[in-house]
Parts: structure tokens; C-alpha cells; sequence
């Protein structure tokens, strides 16, 4: 079974399409990359997928239960108890961190699955120092945000998503708001999560990072998809529009 499954998703923002009939599904263990220039609507693809955004139209299925159905030529949303159940299957890291200011890191970390999953504060806690220490930051626990360098604070962001103990991790260009030297942090901590076979659906910019990282990758292109495979295939890709992106970081065919 698919643990994602999105069908025929159409969306615009008043007379802008966005997205345009697009589908896509991503099994257990497998890490997607989405690729594409800026405005091919990756990054409301993403927010669809994790109820940020409401589909004007479209199927969205977790583990096969549906979040959304179209009828009618609408997408029609489950709602309270059903929808909770769904919303605990991912998590998303964003590319600006969105942690609390005003709370500490282990705060941070631990007040959506104390305050919002119920569970016991200190099982929380022993959970939330592993996941620093996974993530290198062990002696950051009593730190703000605003005492990080952003790679470490992007770090918090990904065990603040791991904390929910998601089924399916997205990830909205997670290094885009980063220097060079911190983007390294970030997609090694990234490639560790795949290696673990943490489910993945990764936006990027970093074309090695997705080709290196990748079960399959996704090609996007003014709301549509252009091209879906895997990593090799792509890079080889003789489609016109995928060679020019591509061409752009001078990777791709010899």
C-alpha cells in the first residue's frame, strides 16, 4: 500500500493555476525529491499534501484513509477525529525553521507531543534528548532559538518533526535559507534519515544532495509534472525542458 497517495490535484490562487492535474505516491522506506524552478508550484504541492493549503480539487490518501475526496468536481475534506488521525502520519520541515522563540529547544521539541498528542512529559523528554544527541546537539537543550546558527536551529526544526514520530517526513527546501557551510549539516542529517529508511518527500535546490539521496526523483514544470524516475534516468533525461533546467547546474548528460 501507498503510504501517500495524491490524485488529480488541482489548485490556484484566484486566476493563478498552480497545479494542474497532478499525481503522485510515495511507498514506505522510499525518499522522493522534487525538483523544479521557482513558481512550479513544489512548494504548494508540499503544503497540500500536509493540509496547509486546501486542494480546489484532488484525492489525498494516507495509508489509504482519505484526508480528502473529490466529488463533484471538488475536494471534499474529512474532519474532526478522522483528520487528527491523519495529521499524526507526517511531519514538515520548513525552510525557516518556524520554531518557538520564546521556548528553549527542548521546549521546542517537546510541547506538540506532550500538549498535542497527550503523551507522558517524561517519555517525551528522554526521546527529545536522544533526538539532540542525534543531531549533535546534546549541549543545546536549555538554548533559544536565537542563540543557534541556523544550521542548528534547522537541526531542532527536524527533531521537533521527528518527535511526532511520523510515518512520512516532507521537507519545503531545507537548506534554502542557509549558507554554504551550514547546508552541509543539514543534508547530512538528511541522508542519515534515509539511510534508516525514514519515508521522505524532500522540495530542494541541492541537485547532487536529491540525486545522491533519492529512491525516485520528480521534475516540475508550471504546474504540471514533467518528468518522474529515478535519479540516473533523470540526469539523462533527453526531454528539451529537464535538460535546461538541469543545464543551469551544469549537471546531466556529458
Amino acid at each position: 500500500m501507498n503510504l501517500l497517495e495524491m490524485n488529480h490535484v488541482k489548485k490556484s490562487f484566484n486566476q493563478n493555476v498552480v497545479l494542474k492535474n497532478i499525481s503522485l505516491s510515495v511507498k514506505e522506506g522510499e525518499v522522493v525529491s522534487i525538483i523544479g524552478p521557482s513558481g512550479s508550484g513544489k512548494s504548494t504541492l508540499l503544503r497540500c499534501a500536509t493540509l496547509l493549503e486546501t486542494m480546489d480539487d484532488g484525492n489525498l490518501y494516507y495509508l489509504g484513509e482519505a484526508a480528502a475526496k473529490s466529488e463533484s468536481g471538488r475536494s471534499v475534506y474529512a474532519f474532526g477525529a478522522a483528520l487528527k488521525k491523519i495529521e499524526r502520519q507526517f511531519g514538515l520541515v520548513f525552510q525557516n525553521f518556524n520554531l518557538f522563540p520564546h521556548y528553549s529547544v527542548l521546549k521546542n521539541i517537546m510541547d506538540a507531543p506532550v500538549h498535542v498528542q497527550k503523551r507522558d512529559k517524561e517519555e517525551v523528554k528522554k526521546e527529545a534528548l536522544k533526538l539532540l544527541q542525534k543531531m549533535g546537539l546534546s549541549d543545546r537543550a536549555d538554548y533559544y532559538p536565537c542563540q543557534l546558527s541556523g544550521g542548528q536551529q534547522q537541526r531542532v526544526s527536524i527533531a521537533r518533526a521527528l518527535a511526532m514520530k511520523p510515518k512520512i517526513l516532507f521537507f519545503d527546501e531545507p537548506t534554502s535559507a542557509l549558507d554554504p557551510e551550514l547546508t552541509g549539516e543539514i543534508l547530512k542529517v538528511i541522508t542519515e534519515l534515509a539511510k534508516e529508511k525514514m519515508t521522505m518527500v524532500i522540495v530542494t535546490h541541492e541537485m547532487y544532495f536529491a540525486k545522491d539521496v533519492s529512491d525516485r526523483m520528480i521534475f516540475m514544470d508550471q504546474g504540471t509534472i514533467v518528468e518522474e524516475t529515478t535519479p540516473e534516468e533523470l540526469f539523462a533525461s533527453d526531454n528539451k525542458r529537464t535538460r535546461e533546467f538541469l543545464g543551469k547546474y551544469h549537471i546531466g548528460k556529458e
